[in-house]
């Protein structure tokens, strides 16, 4: 019997890990780098072992370091959550060899499907349908296709490729990402199916050779080939069910499997099923399962590493319907970029269980109030996951509470998350893997622009209730306030100001904002551009405080919550939040930059730079290469011009705001 567990692991997935362990009586282990000394998941454990360093190969990949973190803590198993060393089968076999109970497959059941085009072979002769697959570039003749990473998943080392002239960089980009993600750059080639869906089966197997699938999930919906939105029990046809139930089980039992495992398919629109590969570790989506089954997958985990039966042989009906959503710390107005910087404030209404099986709305996260979001580690932040009698329902609670939420100090992708759960599309369970590429309208942000102005008013009213809430004399008064009116009330922020004027009872006599009106532009969509909005009609005061404002807008009320940090005011009222920058009255003079020059838009490693200073380029071409969070990020010639400066050499580490580049831009000849 498992008595002290070691979580090989970090983030939510360590806190999910940890909460089923406190359920059962078991103590816990954690292991952390520098960066997440602080982090919740390493409080929440009865012991923490620090690994020197930051990057996942310096800590979580270090197999020597946590099999000494599991000795000096006398723990005797060893949960490798999923990604990093989940699914090394190094990993296993030494966690064996060194007495301790390893809560997963065996060691060769990893071997065999972590060798993707193994398992495909393996499956193939069992009678599973394949894709045409290829390992060697020059082989591929049939586009499109897609490169993927054959040690790991979560979209790491993925790149479509839909002719032959981008192969050779596809190839050589992913197997850069594979390798920092996975510690194994390997490679291979599949063909690449249009308007295909992205299905999996969650199985499970013990030691006494029952193999069981828990249901069919349904992932489709993603962005750089990872998952963000995934559901269960998919919807699909009884006879389609049943083919992929019996083709993941044949799976399991063709390697003898024990544990949790994902047996991931694509659906074609032709209604054929293709293996695409099998995860044998629990998976990021397994709440919805969790949720339809009323099953903790964690708990039968570590009951069926103990060597007890599983408690389920047969696949058992869903009950309701789960949806999922993966909240990423990313910047719309980058491109979804990974995002970093301190979480302020992270806050979801109606949540009712954190990483547990109780139905309603759940959260597993692995950040609280003042989370430091740093480069090193994937960008999620948490899962928020619904559960309702039907489908409908479930998307229609996840979309109000994400809506709600308050994620202050992070940009994230909540915005695109509620209007993908909002669309009629996804009502209608039309989605596939291209579902966000034919539909540009989910980017665009929750906030209109005709509503941005009184969003700035509620925070400017805050600020000045705030103001006169600390007065230390006649604090009664409204800011501002004289006896014959003249200058308004004045503030700026960035890309808009707000003028006002309250009378001696505080009411707003008059207001008035300035600036653009512009939604971000994005990588994934077309920029909004509303152009100058007309002001509300009638707008008036109804109460201030320095955290709440409430305004009558044409005869109806609006309530805002305000949170202010330094100079960053966070506003979420009724039509979604802003993230203003409050700019001081008597700013500084600061340097101007050199035109055409190009920041780095986060923290990361300048890995390749592909161009030279007197180099001409063509707007569009690639200067050099960022890498941050686990990802590659392609920084572009923004007009026609010579390379001015290139003031980072490859291998150079840079900081937000950093000049990565200069490109003085070609003269227009007329």
């Amino acid at each position: 019997m498992i008595t002290t567990l070691l979580v090989a692991n970090r983030g939510e997935i360590a806190r999910r890990v940890l909460a089923t362990c406190r359920a059962l009586g078991v103590a816990t282990v954690a292991v952390h780098s520098d960066a997440d000394a602080d982090a919740p998941f390493v409080a929440e454990a009865d012991q923490a072992v620090r690994l020197p360093g930051n990057t996942p190969a310096e800590t979580y990949l270090r197999v020597d370091l946590i099999l000494d973190a599991a000795r000096r803590s006398g723990a005797d198993a060893v949960h490798p959550g999923y990604g990093f060393l989940a699914e090394n089968a190094e990993f296993a076999a030494a966690v064996t060899d060194a007495g301790l109970t390893w809560v997963g497959p065996s060691a060769k059941a990893i071997a065999a499907m972590g060798d993707k085009m193994a398992a495909k072979a393996l499956l193939a002769d069992a009678g599973v349908p394949m894709l045409p697959t290829w390992t060697d570039p020059g082989q591929v003749t049939d586009f499109p296709v897609l490169v993927k990473a054959s040690a790991g998943g979560g979209g790491r080392g993925m790149r479509i490729v839909r002719d032959a002239a981008g192969l050779a960089e596809a190839v050589a980009g992913a197997r850069r990402e594979a390798a920092a993600a996975f510690g194994d750059g390997t490679v291979f080639i599949e063909r690449y199916v249009e308007r295909g869906r992205h299905v999996e089966v969650q199985i499970f197997g013990d030691t006494h050779g029952t193999v069981v699938a828990l249901g069919v999930r349904d992932c489709s919906i993603q962005r750089r080939h990872q998952k963000i939105v995934e559901e269960a029990p998919g919807v699909l046809p009884d006879e389609v069910r049943e083919r992929l139930h019996e083709a993941a089980v044949a799976a399991g039992r063709a390697v003898d499997y024990v544990g949790a495992g994902t047996v991931e398919f694509l659906l074609a629109p032709d209604g054929r099923v293709h293996f695409l590969e099998m995860n044998t570790r629990l998976q990021v989506e397994h709440p919805v399962t969790e949720l339809t089954t009323g099953l903790d997958l964690v708990r039968l985990q570590l009951l069926v590493a103990e060597g007890e039966p599983l408690p389920v042989t047969t696949t058992p009906a869903p009950d309701g319907h789960a949806i999922e959503v993966r909240l990423c710390a990313e910047d719309p107005a980058q491109g979804f970029r990974p995002a970093t910087g301190t979480l302020h404030r992270f806050a979801v209404p109606g949540v009712g269980a954190e990483f547990g099986p109780t139905r309603g709305l759940r959260l597993d996260s692995g950040v609280v109030d003042g989370s430091t979001v740093g480069v090193h580690y994937d960008s999620m932040l948490a899962k928020l996951i619904a559960w309702a009698p039907t489908r409908a329902e479930a998307a229609r609670a996840l979309a109000g509470a994400l809506a709600r939420a308050e994620v202050h100090g992070v940009a994230t992708n909540r915005d695109l998350l509620v209007r993908v759960l909002r669309s009629e599309e996804f009502a209608a369970a039309d989605v596939d893997t291209g579902f966000l590429e034919r539909h540009p309208e989910v980017f665009a942000p929750l906030l209109p622009a005709a509503q941005l102005p009184l969003a700035a008013l509620a925070a400017a009213l805050a600020g000045a209730a705030a103001r006169r809430a600390a007065a230390p004399v006649l604090a009664g008064l409204p800011s501002g306030w004289r006896n014959v009116p003249a200058v308004p009330q004045v503030t700026r922020f960035h890309d808009i100001e707000i003028t006002y004027r309250l009378t001696r009872t505080g009411t707003l006599a008059e207001w008035e904002r300035r600036g653009p009106l512009l939604t971000p532009e994005v990588e994934e969509g077309p920029p909004v551009n509303t152009g100058p909005t007309p002001d509300p009609a009638q707008v008036e005061l109804v109460s201030a405080a320095p955290d709440r404002v409430v305004l009558d807008v044409d005869g109806v009320r609006r309530a805002f919550r305000v949170h202010r940090v330094g100079s960053s005011v966070f506003v979420d009222g009724p039509d979604g939040a802003a993230s203003l920058t409050e700019l001081p009255r008597l700013p500084r003079p600061a340097a101007e930059l050199a035109a055409g020059s190009l920041l780095a838009p986060l923290p990361g490693a300048v890995t390749r730079v592909h161009v030279e200073v007197g180099q001409r380029v063509a707007a569009g071409d690639l200067l050099l290469t960022l890498e941050a969070m686990k990802l590659e990020h392609p920084v572009l010639a923004p007009a026609d011009g010579v390379v001015a400066e290139l003031p980072v050499p490859a291998g150079g580490q840079v900081e937000t705001g950093a000049v990565l580049a200069v490109v003085d831009p070609e003269e227009d000849p007329q």
